[in-house]
């Protein structure tokens, strides 16, 4: 099945190929499109757990966003249209495809040498490919990929942070990074769906391949990055004499505590450059308990030079030890609780999922009947929502608030806490009534959770009263054209098409944000009477 989605913030096109099966037309595109990539975005989905388990999840589907070099392969005719795009992705299904058939394809794309692998914190997602095919008779799995290059480390790099060194705990999330590097808003509205189910919807897919294509689109800012400063250090060594050259780079070393790192990647990363020189069939032997597989390396075009110099000079592996493919469980100081204990904790903790009592802005406790929310990072895009069909949803002061913060704001505010976080729930004693577990992971679908959980009223004249930035109340009386064009001196910029349109603005009263009723408005509003069904 090919799909073509188009990025709404680029509008850079690309095909989407659902692998299901090895007999396939897709299976021989993908076989095919790993002879002639030299880049691959790696990313994985499992089913989410909720309590830890015993066993590493399995995984349902693989992401291979792949990067073709050139033009077409000569006595290409039986190629389709799309394999002359600079890139497609696969996504391949795990529980579909019979895995052992499949396996060696994979290594080779791991271990080959002509390929640079690139993916987001990837080495979790091999530890549970490498569990899901062993469970599948492959015995071997998968325990390294390489050459390979974190979509983390590139951030740091374009960050000006040294790279190599170890990274933070802390670290970006891909959406985020994808908003400071590309511009773009990344959703991961699906992130927790459950990838188990089939067929998966038009939503997962799309979003499935987003993920991966995207880590293509950071590599490329960073690789034009990295050419860019490599020809002004081409000039500078051109225009200085090769003492001072000499000079400069004693200097650097001496000033380099990541050297070591360096040097130690840099070797690592000019065998690999070795390798390719080597004949495009190579033997390789591996052996585990007694059983000696012997595999032929799959013929693959070469790096060109730029990404041969990355590779070189940036290159990195991912290694699984024999400790990484075993899953680990916590081990806590205290008193050991009975299996039974933890049923019961956890059957009260799905319990209280549901919601239970009168909320705080309830008349008979006091309240002023107006509802009052509270949403945390997880459902964020939910307090939009809610501002968009008028009601008051606020989101935590801090960008990483602690739990505390979050249970102090939503008292302090008398608002009911939404999350996605079944943790907080174990809070529920400290502000009964205050806070409320979001089942839904799509922002419609819980918006109308939302409204039905607490019964809330609804009406046209409600839609779009609110603004969408602050939350902020509107100034009742609308602005005419003119006091909207002094009210936006140094803040906004109108467009100048709207002069002649005799429309009507409205201001927040918080943040002074301009809103007016055009198209987008009216959008907007046919959206949330559509969703909110307030025509039935």
């Amino acid at each position: 099945m090919t799909k073509r989605f188009m990025d709404q913030e680029n509008r850079n096109a690309f095909k989407i190929h659902l692998v299901s099966s090895t007999d396939s037309p897709e299976f021989t595109r993908l076989a095919r499109a790993l002879t002639r990539s030299s880049l691959v975005a790696l990313d994985a989905e499992w089913r989410p757990a909720r309590t830890q388990q015993s066993s590493f999840p399995t995984v349902s589907l693989l992401q291979l966003a792949c990067c073709q070099l050139g033009p077409r392969l000569a006595g290409g005719s039986d190629e389709s249209p799309d394999e002359s795009e600079d890139s497609v992705v696969f996504l391949v299904d795990l529980l579909l495809v019979p895995l052992p058939s499949i396996w060696e394809l994979l290594r080779d794309l791991f271990v080959s040498p002509d390929i640079l692998k690139l993916g987001f914190r990837f080495k979790q997602d091999l530890v549970y490919l490498s569990s899901t095919f062993i469970s599948h008779g492959c015995n071997l799995g998968f325990d390294r990929v390489e050459p390979f290059l974190d979509i983390t480390s590139i951030y740091n790099y374009l960050q000006h942070k040294q790279l190599g060194r170890k990274m933070s705990k802390d670290t970006k999330s891909l959406a985020a990074i994808c908003t400071e590097v590309l511009g773009i808003s990344l959703s991961k509205e699906l992130q927790c769906s459950d990838w188990s189910l089939r067929p998966l919807t038009e939503a997962q897919r799309k979003y499935a391949a987003m993920d991966a294509h995207c880590l293509l689109d950071i590599f490329n800012v960073f690789q034009a990055k990295v050419v860019k400063e490599g020809s002004v250090m081409q000039n500078l060594a051109e225009q200085c004499s090769p003492i001072s050259i000499i000079g400069l780079k004693e200097i650097l070393e001496e000033d380099d505590r990541s050297n070591k790192i360096i040097r130690t990647r840099f070797c690592e990363a000019l065998d690999i450059v070795r390798a390719t020189a080597c004949s495009d069939i190579s033997q390789k032997i591996a052996s585990e308990e007694g059983i000696v597989l012997r595999s032929q390396h799959r013929s693959s075009l070469p790096m060109d030079e730029s990404l041969l110099k990355v590779v070189k000079k940036y290159g990195d592996k991912l290694l699984l030890k024999e400790s990484d493919k075993k899953p680990t469980t916590s081990k806590k100081k205290g008193k050991r609780r009975s299996s039974t204990g933890l049923m019961l904790k956890e059957k009260s903790l799905e319990n209280s999922d549901d919601w239970q009592g009168s909320p705080p802005w309830d008349l008979s406790l006091g309240g002023n009947g107006r509802p009052k929310f509270l949403c945390d990072v997880m459902v964020e895009g939910l307090a939009k929502h809610l501002r968009c069909v008028g009601m008051d949803a606020a989101i935590p002061s801090s960008k990483k608030p602690e739990a505390r913060e979050l249970i102090d704001q939503a008292r302090r505010e008398n608002r009911v806490l939404l999350t996605r976080d079944a943790k907080l729930l174990r809070h529920e004693y400290i502000i009964k009534n205050q806070i409320y577990r979001v089942k839904s992971l799509l922002k419609n679908e819980q918006l109308l959770e939302i409204i039905e959980t607490f019964q809330l009223k609804i009406s046209e004249d409600q839609l779009m009263s609110r603004c969408t930035k602050c939350n902020g109340r509107f100034i009742q009386k609308p602005l005419t054209t003119e006091e909207a064009v002094e009210a936006a001196k140094g803040f906004q910029r109108i467009p100048d098409c709207l002069f002649d349109k005799n429309l009507e603005f409205w201001q927040c009263m918080d943040c002074n944000q301009l809103y007016w009723e055009g198209t987008q408005y009216k959008n907007a509003v046919q959206k949330f009477i559509d969703v909110c069904k307030l025509n039935d």
